[in-house]
Parts: structure tokens; C-alpha cells; sequence
């Protein structure tokens, strides 16, 4: 249960300073042109500053970037929950669970990948509530079941075991993180209701139209994997685009999948632009960024609308979120030696 007064207006207000601070589209394209020496200046120079002086002694190129941006992002979004009091403080500590799922499934892909501990390890965004002896624990271990048994007494454990034996039978890591994905937004949306008009309105109205678009990316995650998969048991309720039939009939279909979106009302009518980035998208990661976009951008029109709400502390998170992958992906295509156009594709760019 939420509980107390909220000072919605005090982390708002926090909120705005600190998203003035984000990086600008023209940034990336500057940090494109540079090696990871060069990025790594760069950021000196910004407020990543404090993380990079910190970790320059014992990291350099794209580690120090790595690691400089993880501290950073987690130094934030704890920055938000030090802020924020009742009710706020709730509704942005379940949101940001997200960070769990992702260094849970980051270690099992790991793992599936033969990835060494330490390459892991860079991943890493330790901004949820997991505390950092489990996380540190995950690192130690070798199979996918021993991750599983690492995470007893959490709630990811159960979904997990469950899904295991699906997992074995396919050789696809899609039940597993699947698993996660639905125990995440199960919670998200717990306790909350379906108010109508006013702050909450929109706050659950994003969230709706994250589920919207997960689904949407598990749909084209399916088609292009090719495994012997049920689309339904995929499905994560909770929003307004898809029932379980839909969704399965539009695994096959990713033109119908677009057209359903577009069709809707409450995304058609605000996300033409994005839309139109969709069907231009040729490959699965395209089609992700996409979606990434799209959201990013329905959460900055539902916090232009309440300004002062959560929905504004969600759409920095988000934005917050694609500063940090935008300047990973820079880093490690310049280690690779990706081209600057190649590098481009990768990046969310609004």
C-alpha cells in the first residue's frame, strides 16, 4: 500500500534542474566523431565529472566510460528516492525495480554467452533494491540455475523456476526474460486503480502504454527468433492495445502489428512521427529503437500536460536512461571500429 503525503512539487522541481543537464541530440553526434579517449573528456567536462576523475585511476577507455556511466545513472535514480517522500516516493521505487530485471537478465545472458564475470560486471546498473551483496553473489555463479537459487526470498525467484523448464526445452533465454518482464509490471501497476482524469490518470496512462509497447517488442522478438513458442504466454496484462488473441495473431504479421498501433487512438493521433519510424525500421533493433522513441515521447506529452507529477519523474528516468545507452553504444562502436553512420543506427535519437 502507498502511504503519507507526497512532495510531488519539491522532486518535480529537482527533477527540471537535473533534466536541464541532459545531454542534447547535438552532443551525440559530436561524441560519434570521437574515440573513447576523446568521449571520456568529453564527459569529463559535463556532470559525469565527478564519476570520471573517481574511476580514472584504475580504468581507461571504454571501462571508464562504462563504469563512469552506470555510477552515474545509479547516483541519480537514488538521488530521486533520497527526495522523494510518501506516496512519490512509492510510485518511484516500484518504477525503479526496472534496474533489478535488468541486472538479473543481464547476468543470465551473460552466462548463456560464456561473458566473463568482469564484462558483466560493466553492465551492471545498481539502482534497484536488490542489495549489492546478491548482485555481487550473481556474478559468481556459473549456470542459470544457481542464478535462480541465488535470487531465493526475492520475488523473481518463483517466475524463474517456473519458466525454467521451458527455457531448457527451447534453448531460448525469451522464457526466462519474459518471466521478469511480467513479475515487474504485475507490481507496477498494483494498488493503483483506473482514475480518470488528473495526475494519476496519465501516470497510469504510461505505464499502460509501457506494457503497450513491450508487448508490441516481444511480438517482433517472437516472429524473428524462429522457436517453437506460444505468443500468448507471452503476453503481459495490464494494457490497452492487445488482448492474448491479438497479440498472437500479429507475432506473424509486423505490418498488421504497426497498422494496430496507429489505428489506436490514444497512440495514432500522438505518435505519427514515431509511427512513421516504425514502418521505416528494416531490422528487429530498428524497429526497438523505434519503440524506445515512441515512448520516450508519449512520456514527455503526458508530463507536459501535469508538470508536477510522477509522470515527470518517469519521463526523466527515461530520458536519463537514454543519455547513458546512447553514450555507451558511441563508446563501444568506436572500440569496434563501426563506422559513424553505422554507430548512428544504434542510437535513440528523438
Amino acid at each position: 500500500m502507498m502511504r503519507g503525503a507526497s512532495n510531488t512539487e519539491y522532486v518535480s522541481a529537482r527533477v527540471r534542474t537535473r533534466r536541464a543537464a541532459l545531454f542534447a541530440d547535438e552532443d551525440y553526434r559530436k561524441l560519434v566523431r570521437m574515440g573513447p579517449s576523446g568521449i571520456a573528456r568529453f564527459m569529463e567536462e559535463s556532470e559525469y565529472e565527478r564519476e570520471i576523475n573517481e574511476l580514472g585511476t584504475r580504468f581507461s577507455g571504454v571501462d571508464l566510460i562504462e563504469y563512469a556511466l552506470n555510477r552515474n545513472l545509479a547516483k541519480h535514480f537514488g538521488d530521486l528516492l533520497e527526495w522523494s517522500e510518501g506516496r512519490i516516493y512509492d510510485l518511484v521505487a516500484r518504477y525503479l525495480r526496472k534496474f533489478d530485471v535488468w541486472n538479473v537478465k543481464t547476468v543470465i545472458r551473460g552466462i548463456y554467452t560464456d561473458t566473463p564475470p568482469e564484462e558483466i560486471r560493466t553492465d551492471l546498473i545498481r539502482a534497484g533494491e536488490l542489495d549489492d551483496s546478491t548482485v555481487d553473489l550473481l556474478l559468481e555463479v556459473d549456470t542459470i540455475e544457481d542464478v535462480i537459487e541465488v535470487l531465493d526470498g526475492t520475488v523473481y525467484h518463483d517466475p524463474l523456476e517456473n519458466a525454467s523448464e521451458e527455457y531448457e526445452e527451447t534453448g531460448a533465454l525469451i522464457p526466462l526474460e519474459n518471466a521478469l518482464d511480467r513479475e515487474f509490471y504485475e507490481h507496477l501497476l498494483e494498488d493503483l486503480g483506473r482514475p480518470e482524469e488528473g495526475p494519476d490518470a496519465k501516470y497510469v496512462e504510461f505505464l499502460e502504454a509501457e506494457i503497450d509497447f513491450r508487448n508490441a517488442r516481444n511480438a517482433l522478438r517472437l516472429a524473428r527468433s524462429g522457436a517453437d513458442l506460444d505468443p500468448a504466454s507471452y503476453y503481459i496484462e495490464g494494457g490497452v492495445l492487445f488482448d492474448e488473441s491479438e497479440l498472437s495473431q500479429l507475432v506473424a504479421d509486423p505490418d498488421g502489428l504497426i497498422d494496430h498501433i496507429a489505428d489506436n487512438r490514444r497512440y495514432g493521433d500522438r505518435l505519427s512521427g514515431a509511427i512513421s519510424r516504425l514502418r521505416d525500421a528494416d531490422s528487429l533493433i530498428e524497429f526497438e529503437h523505434a519503440l524506445d522513441a515512441a515512448l520516450l515521447q508519449y512520456a514527455d506529452t503526458l508530463s507536459s500536460i501535469y508538470p508536477v507529477s510522477v509522470s515527470s519523474v518517469l519521463s526523466y528516468i527515461l530520458a536519463k536512461e537514454r543519455e547513458v545507452e546512447n553514450i555507451r553504444a558511441i563508446a563501444r562502436g568506436r572500440e569496434v571500429g563501426l563506422s559513424e553512420s553505422e554507430i548512428e543506427e544504434e542510437l535513440v535519437i528523438l
